[in-house]
């Protein structure tokens, strides 16, 4: 008896699940990059937090600037110092604003410096340290500083355009040239006391420089240090303080 013939097998369909895992992974990777990215934008969006609050005090009162021990500035190959250096009042006290803590309420910021205009600080016996070079320096120009309470507090010297030029003559001649493109903001250490401090520790310059043999050419920063004693000269028992 014949028999049935045995009906062929159909044929196995092909599988694509590699190329189904690739594609997961691949809009997996899309979605994480997606997320990603949203995060970092979200990040980034976040606005700075606002400075502390600011209390120069006595209020309308006038103050000096005296340095205590040497200011240098240092250009490069080339290091000026001064053992005298101040900034005053214009003479009598009460012809401007220089040198003046701002009347109350401006005395006061909620969220920021409270800022002066000072005249330019004086420099006097000045030196290289280096035999046969001497230094000069000479300060223009509208000044100003900037006090902010915080942990710790600063002090923030600006100096404008061109505002400090250091000449040296002798074996070399230069001229170094501070801010010599626009104003420049030094940091400085604020400390309460009596009397109060603002000090600049290597704090950094643009300057520009020009000469011959020895000079420092190629520089493009100065660092500055110094420590001034600020004074009130309205009333000298009080002391100049920053608080929040």
């Amino acid at each position: 008896m014949d028999r049935f013939p045995t009906p062929a097998r159909p044929a196995a369909r092909p599988t694509h699940r590699p190329d189904t895992l690739r594609a997961g992974a691949a809009a997996l990777g899309a979605v994480c990059l997606l997320v990603a990215g949203t995060l970092t934008a979200q990040a980034h969006a976040q606005p700075a937090p606002a400075a502390d609050s600011t209390t120069v005090t006595p209020a309308g009162d006038y103050f000096t600037a005296k340095l205590t021990g040497t200011a240098s500035f240092k250009s490069g190959s080339v290091t000026a110092k001064c053992t005298v250096s101040s900034s005053v009042p214009t003479s009598p006290p009460g012809t401007d604003d220089q040198n003046r803590i701002p009347a109350a309420p401006g005395n006061h910021n909620d969220a920021g410096p409270v800022s002066s205009p000072i005249n330019a600080p004086t420099f006097s016996s000045c030196s290289t340290g280096i035999p046969g070079v001497s230094a000069t320096i000479t300060t223009s120009g509208s000044w100003a500083v900037s006090m902010q309470n915080g942990s710790p507090s600063t002090g923030t010297m600006t100096i404008p355009t061109g505002g400090v030029v250091v000449k040296t003559s002798g074996l070399a001649n230069c001229t170094i040239t501070a801010a010599p493109t626009g104003s420049a903001q030094v940091d400085g250490a604020w400390t309460n006391g009596a009397p109060s401090t603002l000090a600049f520790a290597n704090a950094s310059v643009p300057i520009s420089v020009t000469g011959g043999f020895g000079c420092p050419t190629s520089a493009t920063s100065s660092t500055f240090t110094a420590t001034y004693q600020v004074t009130d000269v309205t009333a000298p028992g009080s002391s100049v303080t920053v608080t929040g």
